[in-house]
């Protein structure tokens, strides 16, 4: 069955950086556009980026343009969130998304970005 397992999130000052990591497992990975999203505490979850089967084409919320890129590596089945300049309204659970916006939605179990000083 489809594993999505993240990592590399934690405490950041404002202005700082992470490297979010998905481990993907359970379908032909390659094959699927993938997502990252965030839950803020007290909001919904919230689509922050895509990037298409093959890396060539990547999307952006307007609140991540600039300052996030997503990456993948299909030979290792992973998805990257890579996060600079980091504001405290980033503060979230930031889950990796097979399938976003459907019915066959799969999310992982997210891992938790705080940005404070």
């Amino acid at each position: 069955q489809v594993q999505l397992v993240e990592s590399g999130g934690g405490l950041a000052q404002p202005g700082g950086s992470l490297r979010l990591s998905c481990k993907a497992s359970g379908f032909t990975f390659s094959r699927y556009a993938m997502s990252w999203a965030r839950q803020a505490p007290g909001k919904g979850l919230e689509w922050v980026s895509a990037i298409v089967g093959d890396g060539s084409g990547t999307y952006y919320a307007n609140s991540a343009k600039g300052r996030f890129t997503i990456s993948r590596d299909n030979a290792k089945n992973t998805l990257y969130l890579q996060m600079n300049g980091l504001k405290p309204e980033d503060t979230a659970l930031y889950y990796c998304a097979k399938d976003w916006g459907s019915t066959n939605q799969a999310l992982g179990q997210g891992t938790q970005v705080t940005v404070s000083s």
